[in-house]
């Protein structure tokens, strides 16, 4: 158990490293009017989405392991568990957000700016920390 428990730490790190700087590409996109430079940061954007997708799926599949195969979070008590589940939930609908916003700065259609994709950046912040706390502290 306590090596898949380290897969899904390494593979869930790897999957919000993604999601920590690919809303960060997206700012600069947002602002940036160079031709060139879109480009490649539209590259850059598409292959690090690509990369975050795989990392994702260990990641859920080694939690889901820990969950139903080993039992962790359940039972009377583990209403922690529950609560984990919702931001888990809330990260993956984050990562297809992110793909959808890609999307539309692919097509040339994306209408926010900077400051928008700047407060947008802090939502994996947010969702990990709540994960973090709950798995950690068990409030309830």
């Amino acid at each position: 158990m306590l090596w898949i428990k380290t897969l899904h730490i390494v593979f869930i790190t790897s999957w919000f490293a993604g999601l920590f700087y690919l809303p960060r590409l997206f700012v600069n996109l947002a602002d940036v009017k160079d031709v060139a430079t879109t480009e490649r940061l539209l590259m850059m954007s598409r292959k690090l989405y690509r990369f975050t997708t795989i990392l994702m799926i260990p990641a859920l599949i080694f939690g889901l392991i820990l969950w139903l195969g080993y039992g962790i979070g359940k039972g009377p008590g583990n209403g922690w568990m529950h609560a984990k589940l919702l931001f888990v939930v809330l990260a993956i609908g984050y990562h297809h957000a992110c793909g959808s916003m890609l999307k539309k700065f692919e097509r040339g259609v994306n209408k926010r700016g900077h400051v928008f994709y700047r407060w947008f950046n802090e939502v994996p912040v947010v969702l990990l920390l709540a994960i973090v706390a709950l798995v950690i502290v068990k409030p309830f």
